[in-house]
Protein backbone atom coordinates (compact mmCIF):
# COMPACT_ATOMS: atom_id res chain seq x y z
CA UNK A 1 0.00 0.00 0.00
CA UNK A 2 1.50 3.34 -1.05
CA UNK A 3 0.22 6.90 -0.77
CA UNK A 4 1.30 10.32 -1.96
CA UNK A 5 4.06 11.78 0.26
CA UNK A 6 1.85 14.90 0.45
CA UNK A 7 -0.26 12.93 2.93
CA UNK A 8 1.15 12.81 6.44
CA UNK A 9 -1.26 10.03 7.41
CA UNK A 10 -3.62 7.74 5.55
CA UNK A 11 -5.94 5.19 7.12
CA UNK A 12 -7.67 2.66 4.90
CA UNK A 13 -10.63 0.79 6.42
CA UNK A 14 -8.87 0.55 9.78
CA UNK A 15 -10.64 -1.66 12.33
CA UNK A 16 -10.02 -2.94 15.85
CA UNK A 17 -12.15 -5.53 17.63
CA UNK A 18 -12.01 -6.59 21.27
CA UNK A 19 -13.79 -9.91 21.87
CA UNK A 20 -16.23 -9.14 19.08
CA UNK A 21 -16.73 -5.48 20.01
CA UNK A 22 -15.56 -3.24 17.17
CA UNK A 23 -14.00 -0.26 18.94
CA UNK A 24 -12.84 1.14 15.58
CA UNK A 25 -14.94 0.21 12.57
CA UNK A 26 -13.65 0.65 9.00
CA UNK A 27 -12.19 4.12 9.53
CA UNK A 28 -10.67 5.74 6.45
CA UNK A 29 -8.90 9.05 6.87
CA UNK A 30 -6.48 11.20 4.88
CA UNK A 31 -4.53 13.91 6.71
CA UNK A 32 -2.45 16.27 4.58
CA UNK A 33 1.05 17.32 5.63
CA UNK A 34 0.81 20.45 7.78
CA UNK A 35 -2.90 20.00 8.44
CA UNK A 36 -4.55 20.66 11.80
CA UNK A 37 -7.26 18.03 12.38
CA UNK A 38 -9.48 17.39 15.42
CA UNK A 39 -11.10 14.06 16.22
CA UNK A 40 -14.16 14.46 18.40
CA UNK A 41 -16.92 12.19 19.65
CA UNK A 42 -18.59 11.01 22.87
CA UNK A 43 -16.86 8.79 25.43
CA UNK A 44 -16.37 5.30 24.03
CA UNK A 45 -16.32 6.50 20.42
CA UNK A 46 -12.93 4.85 19.79
CA UNK A 47 -10.77 7.99 19.63
CA UNK A 48 -7.89 6.90 21.86
CA UNK A 49 -8.00 3.38 20.42
CA UNK A 50 -7.58 4.93 16.99
CA UNK A 51 -4.47 6.76 18.24
CA UNK A 52 -3.11 3.48 19.63
CA UNK A 53 -3.55 1.87 16.21
CA UNK A 54 -1.81 4.76 14.45
CA UNK A 55 1.19 4.57 16.78
CA UNK A 56 1.34 0.77 16.68
CA UNK A 57 0.67 0.30 20.40
CA UNK A 58 -2.20 -2.00 19.46
CA UNK A 59 -2.38 -4.22 16.36
CA UNK A 60 -5.06 -3.76 13.72
CA UNK A 61 -7.88 -6.21 13.22
CA UNK A 62 -8.18 -5.02 9.64
CA UNK A 63 -7.16 -2.27 7.24
CA UNK A 64 -3.90 -0.44 6.65
CA UNK A 65 -1.94 2.65 7.69
CA UNK A 66 0.62 4.74 5.84
CA UNK A 67 2.84 7.49 7.22
CA UNK A 68 4.33 9.96 4.75
CA UNK A 69 3.77 7.51 1.90
CA UNK A 70 5.22 4.46 3.67
CA UNK A 71 3.15 1.46 4.71
CA UNK A 72 3.56 1.10 8.50
CA UNK A 73 0.70 -1.32 9.16
CA UNK A 74 3.05 -3.93 10.61
CA UNK A 75 5.83 -1.68 11.87
CA UNK A 76 6.67 -1.51 15.59
CA UNK A 77 6.00 1.76 17.46
CA UNK A 78 9.69 2.76 17.57
CA UNK A 79 9.96 2.33 13.80
CA UNK A 80 6.97 4.66 13.32
CA UNK A 81 8.51 7.16 15.72
CA UNK A 82 11.69 7.13 13.63
CA UNK A 83 9.58 8.23 10.65
CA UNK A 84 8.48 11.35 12.54
CA UNK A 85 5.44 10.22 14.56
CA UNK A 86 5.01 11.34 18.17
CA UNK A 87 2.10 11.51 20.62
CA UNK A 88 0.90 12.62 24.03
CA UNK A 89 -1.46 10.78 26.37
CA UNK A 90 -4.64 11.80 28.14
CA UNK A 91 -3.12 11.06 31.56
CA UNK A 92 0.31 12.68 31.35
CA UNK A 93 1.53 12.05 34.91
CA UNK A 94 2.17 8.35 34.24
CA UNK A 95 4.70 9.25 31.52
CA UNK A 96 6.79 11.67 33.58
CA UNK A 97 9.50 11.12 36.19
CA UNK A 98 8.27 13.21 39.13
CA UNK A 99 11.56 13.34 41.05
CA UNK A 100 13.66 14.36 38.06
CA UNK A 101 13.87 17.95 36.89
CA UNK A 102 12.03 19.31 33.89
CA UNK A 103 15.27 19.39 31.90
CA UNK A 104 16.25 15.85 32.91
CA UNK A 105 12.87 14.52 31.74
CA UNK A 106 13.30 16.25 28.42
CA UNK A 107 16.90 15.05 28.03
CA UNK A 108 15.75 11.45 28.40
CA UNK A 109 13.15 11.98 25.67
CA UNK A 110 15.72 13.56 23.35
CA UNK A 111 18.24 10.80 23.94
CA UNK A 112 15.66 8.06 23.34
CA UNK A 113 15.30 9.11 19.70
CA UNK A 114 18.97 9.94 19.17
CA UNK A 115 21.80 7.64 18.05
CA UNK A 116 23.83 9.21 20.88
CA UNK A 117 23.85 7.04 24.02
CA UNK A 118 24.63 8.13 27.56
CA UNK A 119 27.73 6.58 29.14
CA UNK A 120 28.00 5.90 32.85
CA UNK A 121 31.36 7.62 33.31
CA UNK A 122 30.65 10.71 31.21
CA UNK A 123 28.82 13.72 32.69
CA UNK A 124 25.62 14.93 31.06
CA UNK A 125 27.41 18.16 30.12
CA UNK A 126 29.42 16.07 27.64
CA UNK A 127 26.32 15.98 25.38
CA UNK A 128 25.77 19.64 24.38
CA UNK A 129 23.71 18.77 21.30
CA UNK A 130 21.18 16.92 23.42
CA UNK A 131 20.95 19.81 25.86
CA UNK A 132 20.35 22.20 22.98
CA UNK A 133 17.46 20.14 21.63
CA UNK A 134 15.93 19.66 25.08
CA UNK A 135 16.09 23.36 25.92
CA UNK A 136 14.59 24.26 22.54
CA UNK A 137 11.63 21.93 23.15
CA UNK A 138 11.06 23.41 26.61
CA UNK A 139 11.22 26.95 25.26
CA UNK A 140 8.64 26.03 22.61
CA UNK A 141 6.11 25.13 25.32
CA UNK A 142 6.87 27.99 27.69
CA UNK A 143 8.92 26.03 30.25
CA UNK A 144 12.28 27.61 29.50
CA UNK A 145 12.48 29.09 33.01
CA UNK A 146 11.44 25.86 34.77
CA UNK A 147 14.36 23.64 33.72
CA UNK A 148 15.67 23.02 37.26
CA UNK A 149 12.25 22.45 38.85
CA UNK A 150 11.36 18.90 39.87
CA UNK A 151 8.34 17.68 37.92
CA UNK A 152 6.41 16.84 41.08
CA UNK A 153 6.37 20.56 41.91
CA UNK A 154 4.76 21.58 38.62
CA UNK A 155 1.08 22.42 38.29
CA UNK A 156 -1.12 20.08 36.26
CA UNK A 157 -1.08 22.57 33.39
CA UNK A 158 2.71 22.75 33.43
CA UNK A 159 2.93 18.96 33.41
CA UNK A 160 0.76 18.96 30.28
CA UNK A 161 3.16 21.48 28.74
CA UNK A 162 6.10 19.25 29.65
CA UNK A 163 4.48 16.22 28.04
CA UNK A 164 4.15 18.18 24.81
CA UNK A 165 7.81 19.19 25.11
CA UNK A 166 8.74 15.51 25.40
CA UNK A 167 6.72 14.77 22.26
CA UNK A 168 8.48 17.62 20.45
CA UNK A 169 11.92 16.40 21.51
CA UNK A 170 12.13 14.03 18.59
CA UNK A 171 11.34 16.83 16.10
CA UNK A 172 8.16 15.06 14.91
CA UNK A 173 6.49 15.61 11.58
CA UNK A 174 3.14 14.23 12.84
CA UNK A 175 2.04 14.93 16.42
CA UNK A 176 -0.95 13.19 18.01
CA UNK A 177 -2.40 15.03 21.02
CA UNK A 178 -4.83 13.12 23.24
CA UNK A 179 -6.97 15.72 25.04
CA UNK A 180 -4.22 18.27 25.72
CA UNK A 181 -6.56 20.47 27.79
CA UNK A 182 -8.07 17.69 29.93
CA UNK A 183 -8.24 18.71 33.57
CA UNK A 184 -7.03 22.25 32.95
CA UNK A 185 -8.68 25.36 34.33
CA UNK A 186 -10.21 27.78 31.79
CA UNK A 187 -7.13 30.00 32.06
CA UNK A 188 -4.75 27.05 31.61
CA UNK A 189 -6.82 25.77 28.69
CA UNK A 190 -6.59 29.15 26.99
CA UNK A 191 -2.83 29.20 27.54
CA UNK A 192 -2.46 25.68 26.16
CA UNK A 193 -4.48 26.52 23.06
CA UNK A 194 -2.33 29.58 22.39
CA UNK A 195 0.81 27.48 22.87
CA UNK A 196 -0.33 24.81 20.41
CA UNK A 197 -1.28 27.41 17.81
CA UNK A 198 2.33 28.65 17.89
CA UNK A 199 3.84 25.27 17.07
CA UNK A 200 5.83 24.95 13.85
CA UNK A 201 3.21 25.04 11.04
CA UNK A 202 5.08 22.25 9.27
CA UNK A 203 4.13 19.85 12.07
CA UNK A 204 0.92 18.01 11.26
CA UNK A 205 -1.43 17.94 14.26
CA UNK A 206 -4.10 15.35 14.98
CA UNK A 207 -5.94 16.29 18.18
CA UNK A 208 -8.51 14.48 20.32
CA UNK A 209 -10.40 17.18 22.18
CA UNK A 210 -13.62 17.37 24.21
CA UNK A 211 -13.57 21.15 24.54
CA UNK A 212 -15.32 22.37 21.41
CA UNK A 213 -13.94 25.89 21.71
CA UNK A 214 -10.42 24.46 21.66
CA UNK A 215 -11.17 22.05 18.82
CA UNK A 216 -12.61 24.73 16.55
CA UNK A 217 -9.95 27.30 17.39
CA UNK A 218 -6.99 24.98 17.03
CA UNK A 219 -7.90 22.95 13.96
CA UNK A 220 -9.20 23.59 10.47
CA UNK A 221 -10.89 20.24 9.92
CA UNK A 222 -13.02 18.03 12.17
CA UNK A 223 -13.62 14.27 12.08
CA UNK A 224 -16.44 12.91 14.25
CA UNK A 225 -16.42 9.33 15.56
CA UNK A 226 -19.43 7.50 17.01
CA UNK A 227 -19.27 3.85 18.05
CA UNK A 228 -16.00 3.53 16.15
CA UNK A 229 -17.35 4.85 12.87
CA UNK A 230 -16.74 8.16 11.10
CA UNK A 231 -20.12 9.89 10.97
CA UNK A 232 -18.90 13.27 9.73
CA UNK A 233 -15.75 14.80 8.32
CA UNK A 234 -15.24 18.32 7.07
CA UNK A 235 -14.45 21.93 7.83
CA UNK A 236 -15.52 23.29 11.21
CA UNK A 237 -18.58 25.14 9.91
CA UNK A 238 -19.71 22.03 8.01
CA UNK A 239 -19.51 19.88 11.14
CA UNK A 240 -21.30 22.51 13.23
CA UNK A 241 -24.31 22.43 10.93
CA UNK A 242 -24.39 18.65 10.42
CA UNK A 243 -27.77 17.47 11.82
CA UNK A 244 -26.49 13.97 12.63
CA UNK A 245 -23.56 15.33 14.62
CA UNK A 246 -25.82 17.69 16.55
CA UNK A 247 -28.29 14.92 17.32
CA UNK A 248 -25.76 12.27 18.33
CA UNK A 249 -23.06 14.24 20.06
CA UNK A 250 -23.11 17.98 20.48
CA UNK A 251 -26.68 19.20 20.27
CA UNK A 252 -27.31 22.85 20.97
CA UNK A 253 -23.84 23.27 22.47
CA UNK A 254 -22.38 22.97 18.97
CA UNK A 255 -24.85 25.40 17.47
CA UNK A 256 -23.66 28.02 19.96
CA UNK A 257 -19.95 27.27 19.58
Amino acid sequence: MTESPALALSLSKVSKAFDGLRAVDNVSLAVAAGERRAIIGPNGAGKTTLFNLITGEQPLTGGGITLFGQDVTRLAPHRRAALGLSRTYQFCATHLFPRLTVLENCLLAVQALSPVKFHLHRPLTAYPQLFQRARAALEAVGLGEKTTEEVRNLSHGEQRQLEIALALSGTPKLLLLDEPTAGLSPAESKLMTALLKKLDPEITLLVIEHDMDVAFELTNRITVLHYGKVIADGLAHEVKTNPLVQEIYLGTALENA
